[in-house]
């Protein structure tokens, strides 16, 4: 059973920076493909960032390119997301999912991982 714990939301400015960062135990972790989502009131949940076990296939969202980027360092069992240029509009739960498989096609596809975190909570002031 893999684990995930999400760290390092909270409350910051329009145009300042956070870095999430997403804890796995009991699996694998240099053979899963990880991804971040979000989720704002009354919202579904969407992606935001994923990358694949190698570290070499990574995708963002349209609305966060060129001011997320997301990471992975094997050695601490941990994928970060880091979040620039933040907006009001980011605010959400931010979630990180790993899927039990090293390769995944589509990054962006909600239905592509097995585990979730419990989330995050985002919140940009204007």
């Amino acid at each position: 059973q893999v684990q995930l714990v999400e760290s390092g939301g909270g409350l910051v400015q329009a145009g300042g920076s956070l870095r999430l960062s997403c804890a796995a135990s009991g699996g694998t972790f240099s053979s899963y493909a990880m991804g971040w989502f979000r989720q704002a009131p009354g919202k579904e949940r969407e992606f935001v960032a994923g990358i694949n076990a190698n570290g070499r296939m990574t995708n963002l969202a349209g609305s966060v390119k060129g001011r997320f980027t997301i990471s992975r360092d094997i050695a601490k069992n941990t994928a970060y997301l880091q979040m620039n240029s933040l907006k009001p509009e980011d605010t959400a739960v931010y979630y990180c999912a790993v899927a039990v498989r090293a390769y995944v096609a589509d990054l962006s596809g909600v239905n592509a991982y097995d585990y979730w975190g419990q989330g995050t909570q985002v919140t940009v002031s204007s």
